[in-house]
């Protein structure tokens, strides 16, 4: 089994209406220019119980996932990725959603679903240093798997 670096993997945004069911075939925009760092920030919710047809031992099961990722980098204004993150600042509620597309490093899955977006800074940061940006993507359900076909 082979070790992929982490920068192979893809995280991509496209716009999102109110309504929209599929993700769109074309538009999405790569969020990776300057950025040095993202986190998989995944949240789960689980239950602990014990069961009188075992030993009594709890059990854990998962109830609920929230998946997400931290991005952190420098920002660039002129990159369009973040810059439409960035015009997200200060929307609310639907506004701040977007398709999300998570391509594994060795470009074979996908994960794809409306997430929004939280938590962004798009310039921030010490007089000497360069604009900080970050930000929080964060799935509102299961995204949807699926299998990459060479083209």
């Amino acid at each position: 089994m082979s070790r992929l670096k982490n920068a192979l993997r893809g995280h991509f945004i496209a716009p999102w209406t109110k309504g929209d069911t599929e993700a769109p075939e074309e538009g999405f925009l790569e969020l990776a220019h300057y950025i040095s760092d993202v986190s998989d920030d995944t949240d789960e919710e689980t239950d602990d119980t014990g069961f009188y047809d075992g030993d009594g031992t709890k059990e854990t099961t998962v109830i609920g996932v929230s998946g997400a990722y931290s991005f952190e980098g420098f920002y660039d204004q002129e990159d369009p990725a973040m810059a439409y993150v960035s015009g997200l600042k200060y929307k609310l509620g639907d506004e701040r959603k977007v398709w999300h597309r998570v391509v594994s490093a060795d470009g074979k899955k996908e994960w794809v679903g409306v997430a929004a977006v939280s938590a962004i800074v798009a310039g921030s940061g010490a007089a000497t240093e360069y604009e900080a940006f970050s930000c929080t993507i964060t799935y509102n359900q299961i995204p949807t798997e699926s299998v990459i076909t060479p083209s």
